[in-house]
C-alpha cells in the first residue's frame, strides 16, 4: 500500500513539475518580489535602520526575505490545485487505480521543489550583495529543516485555499496576509523599536521566533528558546493545515 502511494505520488509530482518547466516564469515571478524587497531595504532603507548589530543589514534581513519567498511561492500551489479542480481531473481520478492521497501530496512535493529553487536564487543574490555567514554544516541543516517545515505548513494551508476557492484570484489571495506578516515582526527591524501594541503582536506571532532562530543559526549564535517556540508554531500550523486540507478534500470528492 505504501509503495502504491509513493509510486502514484511520484508520477503525479512529475506531471506537476512538467507544468512548471513549461512555465518557468512561475519561479522567476516568485523570486522577483523578495529580491526586489531585499535590494530596496539593503540599499535604500538599510542605512537608516539600527539593528543593534555590527553585521551588514542584508545579514539581518535575509531570514525574513526567505519566509516571504516561501509565502509568495505557495500561492502558486493553490493556483495549480484550483486549475486541476476546474479542469475536472479530480472527477476522473476516482475511476482510476490511483491512491487518493497521492493527488494532494504531489502538489505538496512540487511546492517544496519549486520553493527551494526560488530560495536558492534569493540566497545567490544575497551573496552577491554582501550576505556572509560562517554557519556550520549542522547550522545549515537546521536552517534547511526549518524552511522545509515552514514550506510544508504554508503549503497545506494553500491546499485548503485551492480546494475551496471559487475563482482564480480567490485561490491565491490567501497568501497576501502571509506575505505581509513578516513586516510586523523582527524580520526588518527590532521589535523594541515598535509602538507598544505593535511590538506585543510582533513578539508573539510565529514569524518573529522563526526569523530570530534563522538569524542566530546564520550568525553562529545561541538560538535559546526561540527554536522551540518556532518549532511549536510550525508543527501546530502544519497539523492544523494538513487536517483541514484532508477534510476539505474528502468533502470535495465525496
Amino acid at each position: 500500500m505504501t509503495t502504491h502511494v509513493l509510486g502514484d505520488t511520484a508520477i503525479l509530482t512529475g506531471r506537476s513539475l512538467r507544468h512548471i518547466l513549461r512555465s518557468p516564469d512561475t519561479i522567476i515571478t516568485t523570486a522577483v518580489t523578495p529580491i526586489a524587497l531585499m535590494l530596496l531595504f539593503t540599499f535604500v532603507f538599510g542605512g537608516a535602520i539600527e539593528t543593534g548589530s555590527a553585521d551588514a543589514y542584508v545579514d539581518y534581513l535575509l531570514p525574513g526575505i526567505l519566509l516571504i519567498t516561501i509565502a509568495s511561492g505557495v500561492a502558486y500551489t493553490a493556483y495549480r490545485l484550483f486549475l486541476d479542480m476546474q479542469g475536472g481531473i479530480f472527477e476522473r481520478f476516482p475511476s482510476m487505480p490511483i491512491a487518493r492521497s497521492s493527488v494532494l501530496w504531489a502538489h505538496v512535493v512540487t511546492s517544496l521543489a519549486a520553493n527551494f529553487v526560488s530560495i536558492a536564487v534569493v540566497v545567490g543574490v544575497a551573496l552577491l550583495v554582501g550576505f556572509r555567514t560562517g554557519a556550520s554544516v549542522l547550522a545549515w541543516l537546521a536552517v534547511t529543516g526549518i524552511l522545509i517545515l515552514f514550506t510544508l505548513a504554508l503549503t497545506w494551508i494553500a491546499v485548503i485555499a485551492g480546494l475551496s476557492a471559487k475563482t482564480v484570484d480567490g485561490a491565491s489571495a490567501f497568501s497576501y496576509p502571509l506575505i505581509f506578516l513578516p513586516f510586523i515582526s523582527s524580520a526588518f527591524v527590532p521589535t523594541e523599536s515598535m509602538p507598544g501594541p505593535v511590538a506585543w503582536f510582533a513578539e508573539n506571532q510565529p514569524v518573529t521566533s522563526i526569523v530570530d532562530t534563522l538569524r542566530a543559526l546564520f550568525a553562529q549564535e545561541p538560538v535559546g528558546g526561540d527554536i522551540w517556540i518556532a518549532l511549536a508554531w510550525l508543527v501546530g500550523i502544519l497539523v492544523i493545515g494538513y487536517a483541514g486540507a484532508i477534510a476539505v478534500y474528502r468533502r470535495k470528492i465525496r
